[in-house]
C-alpha cells in the first residue's frame, strides 16, 4: 500500500491539536470566509448592512439588498456546497483507489457532463440543440439540463462496468479511457463548430460558482447535502477499504455493496457540481492531502468532516481571488483553482518519491 495511506504508527511531527479543535477552528475559518464574500466584492458593502440584509431589516441602499441577495448570497452557498463535494469526491475516490492522485473526475462523470454541455452547446440549432430545446429550457438552465443528463448516463455505464469489474486498477482504468472517449468525442465537435459556439463552450469550462440561481438551488442543494451525508455515513466503511478489500471482507465488509455505495455518492456529487458549475479541478485532488496533512491520521470519521470544511474553504477563497475584490475584473475560477491545487499535487508526487 502506498506510504501516504498507510496508518503509521510513528508521525513525523508532533501533533499539539486534536482532530476536535482542528475541526473547530475549521468551522469558524468557513464562517469568516462566508462573512467576507457577502461583505467584499467589485462593491463593499459594510458587515452590519449586511447582517440587517439577512436580518430581512433591509439596508439603507436598495441596490446592496440586490447585490447581497440575488448574488452574492447563492454564489457563497454554491461556493461552500460545490466546494465540499468536489473536497469529499476526492477523499472518497483516493481512498477507494488507494492512489494519492485520484480526483473526483477519475471515474469518468464530468466528461460525461462536459460531453453533454458540448452537445449542446457545439450543435446548437441541429441534434444537440433540438434534443433539449424541445422541454421548453433555455440559458443557463439548458446547460445545467444537458450536463446533468451527461453526468447521469455516465453514471449508469459506470455502474453497470462496477457490478461486473471486481478490480478496482480495472475500473478507474476503464474511467480514464471512458474520459479520453468523451474527451475525443467533444474535439471533434469542436474542429466543426463555429467560433462564438466554441467560445461558449471553453466560456462554461472554466467553472463558475455565480451561475445557480435560488431556483436551481431548491435541486442543487438537496443533492449535494444528500451525498454528504452519505459520505459521512461511510466513514467506518472507508476505513475498512483503505486497509484492502480482502481485510475489509475478513472484517465481515460487503465490499461489493460498499464499492457501489462510494461510487454512488460520488457520482451524484460529482455530477451534481459540475452540471452547476462546470469542471471544477484541482480541488478534489488537492484538499484531501490538505485534511491529512493537518490532522495527521488516516482515520475518515475525522477527515471526511475535515476535508469537508477545507473544501469550502478553498473553494470561498477561490471564489474571493477570482473576483478581485475592488475591481470589475473576475479571473476563470479553474485558473484559480489550479494555482492554489497544483503546487500541493506536486508537493504529495516529490514527498511520494522520498519514501520510496
Amino acid at each position: 500500500m502506498d506510504a501516504t495511506f498507510r496508518i503509521a504508527t510513528s508521525r513525523r511531527q508532533a501533533v499539539f491539536l486534536s482532530p476536535f479543535v482542528i475541526i473547530t477552528l475549521l468551522f469558524g475559518v468557513c464562517i469568516l470566509l462566508l462573512v467576507l464574500s457577502l461583505t467584499l466584492g467589485s462593491v463593499r458593502i459594510p458587515l452590519d448592512e449586511v447582517w440587517r440584509i439577512l436580518t430581512g431589516e433591509g439596508s439603507s441602499r436598495v441596490a446592496w439588498d440586490n447585490i447581497v441577495l440575488k448574488f452574492r448570497l447563492p454564489k457563497a452557498i454554491t461556493a461552500l456546497l460545490a466546494g465540499s463535494a468536489l473536497g469529499i469526491s476526492g477523499l472518497m475516490m483516493q481512498t477507494f483507489f488507494r492512489n494519492p492522485l485520484a480526483d473526483p473526475f477519475i471515474l469518468g462523470i464530468s466528461s460525461g457532463a462536459s460531453l453533454g454541455v458540448a452537445l449542446v452547446v457545439l450543435t446548437a440549432g441541429t441534434v444537440g440543440g433540438v434534443m433539449l430545446a424541445g422541454l421548453g429550457l433555455s440559458g443557463d438552465l439548458l446547460l445545467v439540463t444537458a450536463a446533468a443528463m451527461g453526468a447521469g448516463i455516465a453514471m449508469m455505464v459506470v455502474l453497470l462496468v462496477a457490478r461486473s469489474v471486481r478490480n478496482n486498477m480495472t475500473l478507474l482504468i476503464l474511467g480514464l479511457m471512458f474520459g479520453y472517449l468523451t474527451g475525443a468525442f467533444v474535439s471533434l465537435l469542436m474542429h466543426f463548430s463555429m467560433i462564438e459556439r466554441i467560445q461558449a463552450y471553453i466560456n462554461w469550462t472554466f467553472g463558475s460558482f455565480s451561475g445557480v440561481t435560488w431556483s436551481q438551488m431548491v435541486l442543487f442543494m438537496p443533492l449535494i447535502l444528500i451525498g454528504l451525508g452519505g459520505a459521512l455515513v461511510l466513514s467506518k466503511t472507508l476505513n475498512a477499504l483503505l486497509l484492502g478489500e480482502q481485510y475489509a471482507q475478513s472484517m465481515g465488509l460487503n465490499v461489493k455493496q460498499a464499492r457501489l455505495k462510494v461510487i454512488v455518492i460520488t457520482a451524484i456529487l460529482t455530477g451534481a457540481t459540475t452540471a452547476f458549475c462546470g469542471p471544477i479541478g484541482f480541488i478534489g485532488v488537492a484538499v484531501p492531502h490538505i485534511a491529512r496533512n493537518l490532522l495527521q491520521t488516516a482515520d475518515h470519521r475525522w477527515l471526511t468532516p475535515a476535508t469537508l470544511l477545507i473544501g469550502a474553504i478553498v473553494a470561498l477563497l477561490a471564489s474571493f481571488i477570482a473576483e478581485l475584490p475592488g475591481s470589475q475584473i473576475v479571473l476563470p475560477l479553474n485558473a484559480v483553482t489550479a494555482l492554489m491545487g497544483a503546487p500541493i499535487v506536486m508537493s504529495v508526487i516529490l514527498r511520494q518519491r522520498r519514501d520510496v
